[in-house]
């Protein structure tokens, strides 16, 4: 099934959705997103990802031209449109500076543009959770926090793509990323966790990453489990020697990695953290809520 598309309010199938070649987000790459994913179709974390996409604009210093409520009702009727005929669904929200004259002064953008995307979601293969996946760690270093910050969930996406084309090219489910100093970051698409004796740990949002929704709901759902979940600087040794390895993303909940570039972690196959982790985040998500 294709895309359902808002611009600026008007909902179009994907290929009638169009976008003018001045605006500001296809010139320069200015513009921040959020990509969700829906439970019983409704959107999950809705909130903390409205929390997340205001402090990427603030970042930018991009006003944002609605309320929360309103982007909520702006999906809802693209959701609707979309007739997705109880598929649960993929959306992502894109903000933009706008359209302008070919010039970096905000003031030639004093109307932001919003779009909706809306299609099925669809779920990596239930092999990739009952037997893991294998990653390769990318050449290519994220973006240093002080020339573009990955705090920014910004459209411009170049760093990670050229990871992500790296890893397709090397046959890899995803791509692991180092920072500057060389310690290991996220995917390009996903944070990354590591466990050793039961404990899972994520490097720092210091390490230069984005941080992610489901990232951050899984520190929650590692207290609910008696599985402790930490913060750490990590690093490819750390990584080898791990027990255990997965990522998490909005759309693919938590993966087990199974092999990095041509070494085994742990058993090669998912291990019980992982198991506990995703279950449990799983239940949760289906429950309709982080309770």
């Amino acid at each position: 099934m294709p895309a359902t598309i808002s611009v600026n309010g008007r909902v179009t199938p994907a290929t009638e959705a169009v976008i003018p070649v001045l605006d500001h987000g296809f010139l320069y790459g200015e513009g921040i997103y959020e990509t969700l994913r829906t439970y019983n179709g409704g959107p999950f974390l809705l909130d903390r990802h409205m929390r997340r996409l205001r402090n990427s604009a603030r970042m930018i210093v991009l006003d944002l031209p609605f309320t929360d409520a309103e982007l909520a009702d702006r999906i809802r009727g693209t959701m609707s449109a979309a007739a997705l005929h109880g598929a649960e669904a993929y959306i992502r929200v894109l903000v933009t500076r706008g359209v302008g004259e070919l010039t970096y002064d905000p003031a030639a953008t004093p109307v932001p543009s919003v779009v909706i995307i809306v299609k099925p979601q669809i779920d990596p293969p239930p092999d990739a959770y009952e037997r893991g996946v294998r990653v390769i760690i990318a050449d290519i270093v994220r973006n240093h926090p002080e020339t573009v910050n990955p705090m920014i969930k910004s459209n411009n996406l170049l760093n990670s793509a050229l990871a992500a084309q790296q890893a397709i090219r090397r046959g890899g489910f995803e791509g692991i990323m180092r920072n500057y100093r060389g310690e290991l970051s996220e995917l390009t698409t996903a944070n990354l966790f590591i466990v050793k004796d039961r404990v899972a740990f994520t490097p720092p949002l210091e390490s230069g990453l984005l941080p992610g929704i489901t990232r951050e709901f899984l520190f929650e759902v590692g207290a609910a489990v008696g599985i402790p979940v930490r913060e750490q600087v990590l690093r490819d040794e750390d990584l080898f020697a791990a027990d255990e390895a997965f990522l998490t993303s909005t759309t693919r909940e938590l993966v087990p990695i199974a092999q990095v570039d041509e070494r085994t972690i742990g058993t090669g196959r998912p291990g019980p953290v992982a198991k506990a982790l995703l279950d449990e985040f799983r239940r949760r998500a289906w429950s309709g809520g982080p309770a």
